[in-house]
């Protein structure tokens, strides 16, 4: 079906990472993931799906987002006395393709330019591994660069770093010390704290039913890091990065869909 997309889960939540958590935000999780990491939450989006047209997906995102269009025009809440309803000129809510990997699929390129005409603020969270050079330039991508104890870190394709613009974001997800060290190389190597905001993550134990068989294997030898243990560090180097914690799993349980 070549207007279709194979979707996992479309649903309204609080944005809970990037410089966005805690802004309204519609996801749209796609179906599939080439890479395995260690710490993946979201396994079961690897084949678990439906097709959708993409007519439909947008569809859903607008009813979804409609309370918000109400507001804006006072039909439903108290009037706001913008053009949008914004908050430092984003429109709410937010959108974000997610996975699995969104770029896995071509016909994400096409949903996003649509989204973008539509008026959204669109976000994509992509691993790092597949080319972002096709994504439209009005998007936010938010990209991972895949540290040590993902068992993925070859994957990392690292063409993608000269296209990052300012409006981008670069994500390392931290579980070990190996891993904040190697973060910390790139950090200064590459002068990435130049280029866009650099965010430190860090890695959210998994519940032991979220333990997929499929998942890479931690590589031996690596010393756990807690969650101060990587803020100290940050501190003590002095590092200009946001550290973040998924907010939506201190909200909610730290296993449930659809937040």
């Amino acid at each position: 079906m070549p207007d279709c997309l194979n979707i996992n889960e479309i649903y309204l939540s609080l944005q809970g990472e990037s410089t966005f958590a805690g802004l309204a935000c519609v996801f749209i999780r796609l179906t599939a993931c080439n890479l395995r990491c260690s710490y993946c939450d979201s396994a079961y989006a690897f084949t678990e799906g439906r097709e959708m047209s993409l007519d439909e997906i947008t569809a859903r995102v607008r009813e979804l987002a409609e309370p918000y269009e109400a507001a804006q025009t006072g039909t439903s809440f108290s009037p706001i006395h913008n053009s949008q309803f914004a908050i430092h000129n984003l429109r709410l809510p937010l959108v974000e393709l997610t996975g699995g990997e969104p770029l896995l699929q071509k016909n994400s390129l096409r949903l996003m330019n649509s989204l973008c005409d539509l008026g959204y603020t669109v976000l994509l969270e992509t691993s790092g591994a597949l080319d972002i050079g096709p994504v439209d330039p009005r998007v936010r991508r938010i990209m991972d660069l895949k540290c040590p104890s993902s068992g993925e870190v070859r994957r990392n394709r690292w063409q993608n770093v000269p296209l990052l613009k300012a409006a981008d974001e670069i994500k390392f997800v931290i579980g070990t010390v190996e891993d904040y060290e190697w973060a910390r190389e790139q950090l200064a190597a590459r002068r990435l704290a130049k280029i866009c905001p650099v965010l430190f993550s860090w890695v959210s134990p998994l519940q032991p039913h979220q333990q997929d068989k499929s998942l890479k294997k931690i590589p031996a030898g690596q010393t756990a890091l807690t969650r101060l243990e990587l803020v100290e560090k940050i501190i003590a180097d002095a590092l200009p990065v946001r550290f973040q914690l998924q907010l939506h799993k201190y909200l909610w349980p730290p296993d449930q869909r659809g937040v």
